[in-house]
């Protein structure tokens, strides 16, 4: 969904840019090394050092644990502890991550390569739950239902432009991002088909 908004965001700053799909860490390797100059994504401190990130949130999404049928309901990261659950790869959760993969908290998980796939492992019932952001489970969720599918949010995260700092100007060219993105209506962009 993000995708969109870079491409409404690129168009109206005048930018020429072209987007590429990338697993969760080389994204943030290339952001770290100017290979990828932008990017649309939750504050990583992994990343503070190489990139500038907007001074609010350009939008906020809901991460959310999805099972299916009578399972009991995840509300809370401490929910997960001794749970079967997917993830997908690379995905830090907004620090989640660190608390799902600490021996102490005894959460067995599989990771996804893709939100797809992590869709199709949950209904093939690899896991218990899956871990998942909603603003990207919604498309999938759309396209290919699954019965009895329920969900609950376990936290909201705030999602930001990121820019890297090796880009000419790139202090400057972020305000304009800025700018340009206060003006847009992102629900209405992410929402379109």
């Amino acid at each position: 969904p993000m995708t969109r908004v870079a491409e409404e965001l690129m168009k109206r700053a005048e930018l020429p840019w072209s987007a590429m799909p990338y697993p969760a860490r080389r994204l943030f390797d290339n952001l770290k090394n100017g290979t990828t100059n932008f990017s649309i994504l939750v504050r990583a401190s992994s990343l503070k050092d190489s990139c500038i990130f907007s001074l609010e949130p350009i939008y906020n999404t809901k991460l959310n644990a999805y099972y299916i049928g009578d399972k009991p309901p995840i509300k809370s990261k401490e929910d997960l502890i001794g749970k079967h659950i997917i993830t997908i790869r690379g995905y830090s959760y907004g620090g989640v991550r660190k608390f799902i993969s600490d021996p102490i908290n005894e959460i067995s998980y599989e990771d996804a390569s893709t939100h797809k796939a992590a869709f199709e492992m949950l209904s093939d019932n690899r896991a218990d739950y899956l871990i998942e952001y909603a603003s990207a489970a919604n498309n999938i969720i759309t396209e290919h239902p699954i019965k009895g599918l329920k969900s609950n949010p376990l936290s909201q995260l705030d999602i930001f432009l990121v820019l890297s700092k090796s880009y000419p100007e790139a202090e400057k060219l972020m305000s304009k991002l800025e700018k340009i993105a206060a003006t847009l209506d992102i629900n209405e962009i992410i929402e379109r088909k």
